[in-house]
């Protein structure tokens, strides 16, 4: 069994490498974008079952945004990276459940060991991916942050020489700007490949029966973290319109 923290290369283009993470996330967006695409095509009052499903998943991300804004006006504002945030995980992790995931692929080569190098891979179990949420998530956060309050009462909360305290707090709330891109990213990237070693492990002991209950684990776990990722950036977001005097 070859269990690799960095993805695989699968296809090269001369300088670009194509890596199985990269396949499985631009099969997720072209998903998603058909299905949304799809739910909103023809719009009616008595919606269809894939329209129906969509208000419903859009109706319950909103109300959880609003439990933490207290504001609709503010809780729409937030829902599209929100719930795009949120329907791009969840898609990506149970993605990477279907069978053939991690256990397609062609042999090669490395070291003098032949090892499997998968097609497809779950792209959370991929810290590219998960920095890069991340990124996105928090350069968000500043932007709402400074279109909320104004940039230079923002940018107080960070730089401020009024005196020897307020110098130190603003410190501390860099380091921790940065320390959130880290803690998002690896919250994520820990808990998604774990457990696609778990059931790698426990496929190649027990195969039959003895995973599916693994399965049904990691089906929650999927969703419990792109909830999280979502609900936080969303905290975070909030957070970022109040002018740091308010606190």
């Amino acid at each position: 069994m070859n269990i690799s923290l960095a993805a695989e290369k699968i296809i090269e283009f001369g300088p670009v490498a194509i890596t199985n993470t990269m396949l499985v996330t631009w099969v997720a967006v072209v998903l998603l974008i058909t299905l949304s695409y799809f739910a909103t095509k023809h719009m009616t009052k008595v919606p269809g079952k894939l329209q129906n499903f969509f208000e419903f998943v859009v109706e319950a991300l909103l109300n959880l945004i609003d439990n933490i804004t207290q504001d609709r006006k503010q809780s729409l504002r937030f829902l599209p990276l929100v719930a795009t945030i949120f329907l791009f995980i969840i898609t990506c992790n149970w993605m990477g459940l279907i069978p053939g995931f991690e256990t397609i692929g062609r042999w090669t080569v490395e070291n003098g060991h032949q090892v499997l190098v998968p097609f497809l891979r779950s792209p959370a179990s991929d810290l590219n991916t998960t920095i890069a949420l991340a990124l996105i998530a928090m350069v968000s956060v500043q932007i709402i942050g400074i279109s909320s309050v104004g940039f230079f009462r923002y940018i107080k909360k960070f730089v401020n020489f009024k005196g020897p305290i307020e110098f130190f707090v603003g410190v501390v709330e860099s380091i921790s700007e940065f320390a959130k891109v880290i803690s998002f990213s690896f919250r994520l990237f820990g808990n998604v490949f774990a457990g696609g070693v778990l059931l790698a492990v426990v496929s190649s002991l027990l195969p039959l029966i003895v995973p599916i209950p693994f399965y049904g684990m990691e089906l929650f776990v999927g969703f419990i973290q792109a909830l999280v990722f979502a609900m936080l950036t969303t905290v975070f977001l909030q957070m970022a319109t109040v002018a740091h005097d308010e606190h």
